[in-house]
């Protein structure tokens, strides 16, 4: 392997190995007479490797510097360990410092808050828990692409620059190089035209699946929403799969198969790391990840959903009635209380819905489904697009949208029209879901939310 072995291939040895060299931070030192041990850890697992450093090796006189978060090579012999809980350690024949790390440093082996971790989002990742955070999420981006890919989705990168509001809410970046007044004249702006960072990459998704079956996209999006909560963020990451020839039904099939693999590989790929936010995170994450794994989600249309809630006798902080939008507590009372299972809520007014949505016969609702599971709530958004011209065109009437501005999306249903479905899938809110992590900060390298953009 390039540059020695990673950590968690050295303790994965089935017997002892001569001349191992492995490199990594400190985080502990212990010194007893004519002996120091050194915890030493890479990232590549949770666990440390203990290193046995007698006093007359070479190297051994820098050890005063082998201070907590310093940099560090040690080659050695990798030999049983008489500690308990521990199945290796290193006996070091030679120590290099390669970086000090001065008194200054941080990330002292104490309890630290995650709010002041977020103040030091640069070095967060040597700890324990984020170490474990950013290793699922690595672990799981690779899930998501092998799910889709084994499916035969073909992976399209759409836009980040776009012209297209795709929620039609208005939540957007402006993306512009001119000075002043930047509406004064738009046609003389970079793009000629007004622009904007992308909310969804659908739209643009849609153009690929009608023309190659079935697609996804992977990729960052960002919402101008001045929304300082737990699970908003202002640049997060969407999976976005698009299928031709697809209705409602199928699409719900996807979303609700798509959630159990992605906890069935959380669960068997990183257990170790599932465990320790298990144990200092969510009691019930194990739980809950089983409860969704082999529990068959209930589909309930959305009026019955608002009944039941109605019926509940329960008092929500928000209201509830026909018409609004279900919130988390709604969502969450849903699965983890009434059905005692992962819920699809489907068949929403079509008010509440973005233009793209499939109008229903009733005139009343359209083919919109959200997939729910406890612990968040909401993790999936789809819907079945509608793909009659007419019916679109009176739609973006009624959303104040200028047909003019979606001329190339009309076209989709001009040539060779046919019935289309997908949904959304925050990554971010995925990963929350998957480790217990309550805050959407904390499962992002570098958050962007509403006056912060640091590092």
């Amino acid at each position: 392997m390039v540059n020695g072995l990673i950590i968690k291939h050295v303790l994965a040895s089935t017997e002892p190995r001569q001349a191992v060299t492995v490199k990594g931070w400190v985080r502990t030192r212990r010194d007893a007479k004519g002996f120091s041990f050194l915890e030493l850890n890479d990232g590549s697992c949770l666990a440390s490797l203990q290193v046995v450093v007698d006093a007359g090796i070479p190297g051994a006189e820098h050890l005063p510097q082998f201070t907590t978060g310093a940099s560090v090579v040690v080659e050695g012999n990798l030999v049983p360990s008489p500690a308990k809980g521990q199945k290796w350690e290193l006996r070091a024949s030679r120590v290099e410092l390669v970086g000090a790390a001065d008194a200054s440093y941080p990330l002292q082996k104490k309890g630290h808050t995650m709010e002041f971790l977020r103040t030091i989002a640069h070095l967060r990742p040597r700890s324990n828990l984020f170490g474990a955070v950013f290793r699922v999420r690595s672990r799981l981006a690779f899930a998501v692409h092998k799910f889709f890919q084994d499916r035969d989705f073909v992976y399209v990168h759409t836009p980040i620059i776009t012209a297209s509001d795709c929620e039609g809410a208005g939540e957007l970046f402006r993306v512009t190089s001119l000075k002043g007044n930047i509406d004064e004249k738009p046609e003389a702006d970079f793009f000629s035209k007004r622009t904007f960072l992308t909310v969804s990459g659908q739209l643009e998704g849609e153009a690929f699946a009608c023309a190659l079956s079935r697609i996804y996209t992977f990729g960052p999006t960002f919402r101008a929403e001045n929304s300082n909560t737990a699970r908003h963020a202002a640049e997060f990451w969407m999976i976005e799969p698009e299928m031709a020839f697809c209705d409602l039904q199928a699409d719900m099939d996807l979303g609700e198969e798509f959630i159990k693999a992605m906890a069935q590989y959380a669960r068997e790929q990183c257990a170790d790391d599932l465990a320790l936010f298990e144990k200092f995170v969510d009691k019930e994450l194990g739980h809950r990840l089983r409860f969704v794994v082999e529990r068959p989600f209930v589909r309930v249309p959305y009026t019955e959903a608002i009944a039941v809630l109605k019926k509940s006798g329960r008092k929500f902080e928000f209201p509830v009635d026909y018409g609004l939008n279900l919130q988390a507590e709604h969502e969450r009372f849903l699965t983890e209380e009434h059905f005692k299972s992962p819920v699809t809520v489907y068949n929403y007014p079509r008010e509440i819905k973005p233009f793209y949505m499939r109008l229903n016969d009733d005139g009343q609702t359209v083919t919109a489904m959200d997939v729910l599971v406890p612990g968040i709530g909401e993790v999936i958004g789809g819907a079945q697009r509608e793909e009659r011209l007419d019916q679109l065109a009176e739609n973006m009437k009624l959303h104040n949208l200028k047909p003019e501005d979606y001329g190339w999306y009309l076209d989709l249903r001009r040539y060779g029209a046919v019935p289309h479905a997908g949904f959304g899938l925050g990554f971010e809110r995925l990963l929350m879901f998957l480790t217990g992590v309550p805050n959407i900060r904390d499962v992002i390298p570098f958050a962007r939310t509403p006056g912060n953009a640091e590092f």
